[in-house]
């Protein structure tokens, strides 16, 4: 897609020396490389994002049980994680009980506490998701005086490159 020019009107994207919009971060990004390509001064270019928003996708249903299993496998982690540490410090074939002991301490209380935790909610959020942040438009800006040197090299009127 081609890069979205900046009006007159536009003070925003005049005092950002804004050299493109665009619809999505690939793009912005593709944008960029083609001014790497053309041995453009990238160190001079920022990619911003603006019209931001979160996005929550819901990746399932939390139960207590589920709650549980994923404290005990955090849990379990994190058991291992001592066990090995304190493994480091302990002679002889103990090291493998202590490790086995940690792991299933962890686990144990892990689900404990992811349990309670999901109980103390109280049925409020009785769902696991992810959360990202999205933007409604990605601008190619540039610093430095080179705006106008990356709007021709963008445009097309730009064809060798220039050190």
């Amino acid at each position: 897609m081609a890069p979205i020019e900046p009006g007159p009107l536009d003070p925003i994207s005049a005092a950002w020396n804004t050299v493109g919009s665009y619809d999505s971060y690939e793009e912005a990004q593709a944008a960029v490389d083609r001014l790497s390509d053309e041995k453009f001064p990238v160190e001079n270019i920022d990619i911003v994002g603006s019209g931001l928003r979160l996005v929550e996708r819901v990746t399932g249903r939390l139960t207590k049980g589920r709650a549980a299993a994923a404290g005990a496998a955090s849990g379990a982690w994190f058991g291992l994680f001592i066990g090995l540490l304190v493994g480091l410090f302990t002679p002889g074939p103990t090291w493998l009980g202590l490790l086995l002991g940690g792991i299933l301490i962890g686990a144990v209380w892990g689900a404990v506490f992811g349990f309670v935790g999901h109980a103390a909610t109280g049925g409020r959020r009785d769902f696991s998701s992810t959360r990202t942040l999205a933007a409604t438009k990605y601008d190619v800006i540039a610093r430095g005086g080179h705006a106008e040197q990356a709007r021709a090299i963008l445009h097309g009127s730009h064809s060798t490159a220039t050190d």
